[in-house]
């Protein structure tokens, strides 16, 4: 095991090709050997002596031929270093400790645990670049990705979404540092710096159900300018989106009928207007024609969300509301009130324009509660 010029590659291109590695000394007790083959590249390898004695080995492969020696220089005393600070399983990635990590759980706590961390990283971490990353070149703005990543848009049809897809997502990083942490605690790696200062989303741990009472209601239109105050009414007397509202036109009502016409998320539909309602958006109509807005800002343009949240947030704060309130909670004040009185969840959700499912999903406590009171006032017994 003497030492041989091995750092350039026209040095390294005059060996003969044999099984045993040429080995150049890096430091005390730290050599890297390079291996010819009868044909192809040659290998590089890495060797140093352990606490107890013995000579310890380790593969570092193939690197370009121009800076080899440097790289291979580098990889080596990465290797040493992990080993200094006990590290047992080198090259071990992100995917090994998952995978150690749910085999521990099944042992040390329940099979159901253990399956629903196994499912949680086979979704979200095996197979997948990240789970190929090797743990000692983990970084946590990768894992900051990840975890962003999980976070879905913005949706009118649940505005809910977006904090119960944080929620899950600060669920799914707390498995993934127990499987780190659980790495470290194991010696795969040798320190928490590539995962330690990625942080949860914060206060997305409950849902936020807020109802606006009556009361309430009336206030925040008051503390409303004018138009937006009409825009805010529109809301609770038909339960839509306020995008389907911002684009509605002249033409889409029909006062006879009694009904508005919208194109929204899920489509085209045609809503049943109340009295109250038909009357209302009569009154919007007057002097206008066509493709106009049927329910327009102070200078005759149309709606549009940066525009309302501009208006709608001053309103809140001066009718002394919470701030989570937002436009979107006059519809589901308006929901909520439809289900309330007795209407069925099937023409609730055709009005809204959304799924029965979502209706039941978000709505159903009250369809509940309100069978509830209709069984106990039945004589059964």
């Amino acid at each position: 095991m003497n030492d041989t010029h091995i750092e350039s590659k026209t040095q390294r291109a005059r060996l003969a090709p044999r099984r045993d590695p040429y080995w150049s000394r890096v430091t005390k007790g730290l050599f890297i050997g390079y291996r010819v083959p009868e044909s192809g590249a040659g290998t590089w390898i890495a060797r140093c002596r352990g606490d107890d004695g013995r000579q310890q080995f380790h593969a570092l492969g193939t690197f370009d031929e121009k800076s080899a020696y440097d790289e291979a220089r580098k990889a080596a005393a990465a290797w040493a270093a992990q080993l200094d600070q006990g590290v047992k399983k080198f090259d071990a990635t992100l995917e090994d400790a998952c995978r150690a990590y749910v085999t521990d759980l099944k042992v040390r706590k329940t099979v159901r645990a253990s399956t629903d961390a196994d499912k949680r990283f086979a979704r979200l971490v095996y197979g997948t670049a990240l789970g190929r990353v090797r743990l000692d070149k983990l970084q946590s703005h990768s894992v900051k990705t990840w975890l962003n990543s999980q976070v879905v848009e913005e949706s009118d049809d649940d505005p809910d979404a977006v904090r119960r897809s944080k929620d899950s997502a600060n669920r799914n990083l707390s498995s993934l540092k127990a499987a780190l942490n659980f790495a470290l605690a194991g010696k795969m790696v040798a320190t928490d710096s590539g995962w330690r200062t990625v942080k949860p989303f914060a206060k997305v741990g409950k849902r936020r159900d807020l109802f606006l009472t009556r009361a309430q209601r009336k206030t925040l239109i008051d503390a409303a300018p004018g138009d937006l105050a009409n825009l805010m009414r529109a809301l609770l007397m038909t339960a839509v989106r306020p995008g389907e509202l911002a684009t509605a036109t002249i033409k889409d009502f029909d006062p006879q009928q009694g009904t508005l016409k919208l194109n929204g998320k899920t489509g085209a539909r045609s809503v049943t207007l109340s009295t109250e309602a038909t009357r209302f958006f009569s009154e919007q109509a007057k002097n206008k024609i066509g493709n106009a807005p049927l329910l327009s800002r102070a200078d005759g343009a149309r709606w549009t969300k940066d525009w309302w949240k501009k208006l709608f947030r001053p309103a809140v704060k001066e009718a002394k509301l919470p701030n989570t309130v937002v436009l979107y909670s006059l519809r589901h004040a308006a929901i909520s009130e439809m289900i309330a009185i007795g209407i069925d969840i099937l023409t609730v959700a055709r009005l809204a324009g959304t799924s029965v499912a979502m209706i039941d999903k978000h709505y159903g406590h009250l369809r509940h509660d309100l069978t509830r009171e209709k069984l106990d006032a039945v004589a059964m017994l």
